[in-house]
């Protein structure tokens, strides 16, 4: 990105009419402070200790707060917003996936092509449609912020009341697109098993349709663990940038306003953490893989 973020703080300053000597040595007291006078494989190197030691660093455009207390404060924001929504998303999409290709008829002609075309359609952009909807055109729920301003943090029925509204739209926006691809997927698969030899072979044998239904889900299910793990990085993507549309104060608003203004540590601190969360939810569903599959079970077992 062209521009120089010190001389934009420096810059701001200077608005308030402060002498040219005084805005020179205030610029070189920002570069010595944030270590830009240094090399940058020192730079480098400088960062990756501190990482280490867990301190991302100073906010350029918030100085002197420091990154961690930014994001430990935009974290539970997050993790409240996109945990619920994606599991939520991915249980309800694989449901209506298995049960539109086993009761097939009208329930699958409408689901469908519903499912195809939510999925289609990018985080932000629903996120923008259901804004316009309900925010402007309706004015039923509020268009943007976790909680209104004129309330102060707390406990009280009223306080949470109000964040749940704020809540609803981001919410609602990352769930519905999780549900149509996960729909789509689940479906395919759910009618690829259902004509699988051990499902025709079951109901000769007078089997509950009950339990081959519950043998189909788990069979097809497991590609659509496969597809999580694998589609996660982008489903966290696109829930940061719903938050953006909402103003939400989450990781990715903060992200957002630290690429607005050049705030660098802001960014790395902010990507390094969605890049670990991404890589831990990876490793967990991996874990969660391994019991799920009675294949890897009968391996582990062999050997």
């Amino acid at each position: 990105m062209p521009g120089n973020p010190i001389t934009g703080i420096v810059s701001k300053m200077a608005s308030g009419g402060a002498p040219s000597d005084v805005l020179e040595k205030l610029y070189n007291s920002y570069i010595q402070e944030f270590g830009l006078d240094k090399p940058l494989y020192i730079q480098f190197w400088d960062y990756l200790v501190k990482v280490l030691h867990g301190d991302l660093g100073v906010s350029f455009s918030l100085y002197p707060i420091r990154v961690n207390e930014i994001l430990a404060k935009a974290l539970p924001w997050t993790i409240a917003l996109q945990v619920p929504s994606i599991i939520i998303g991915w249980l309800l999409g694989n449901f209506l996936g298995v049960t539109a290709a086993y009761k097939k008829g009208k329930f699958d002609s409408v689901l469908f092509p519903f499912s195809l075309f939510i999925s289609c359609i990018p985080y932000y952009c629903l996120a923008i449609i259901l804004l316009y909807f309900f925010g402007v055109v309706l004015h039923i729920l509020p268009t943007n912020g976790g909680y209104s301003m004129n309330l102060v943090p707390s406990f009280s029925i009223s306080f949470i009341l109000d964040v749940l509204k704020h809540y609803f739209l981001p919410f609602l926006s990352i769930v519905l697109v999780t549900i149509g691809g996960q729909a789509v997927g689940m479906r395919e698969m759910s009618i690829y098993e259902l004509n699988t030899d051990y499902v025709n072979y079951s109901k000769s044998l007078g089997i509950k349709e009950s339990k081959i239904i519950r043998y189909v889900f788990r069979n097809a299910m497991l590609p659509q663990i496969t597809g999580l793990a694998l589609s996660l990085g982008t489903m966290v993507g696109g829930a940061l940038i719903v938050e953006i549309v909402f103003s939400y104060p989450g990781v990715g608003t903060w992200l957002f306003n630290g690429i607005r203004q050049q705030d660098y540590p802001l960014i790395q601190g902010g990507t390094l953490l969605v890049t670990m969360a991404v890589l831990t939810a990876n490793f967990f569903i991996d874990i969660i893989y391994s019991f799920v599959d009675p294949r890897i079970k009968a391996s582990q077992i062999e050997e």
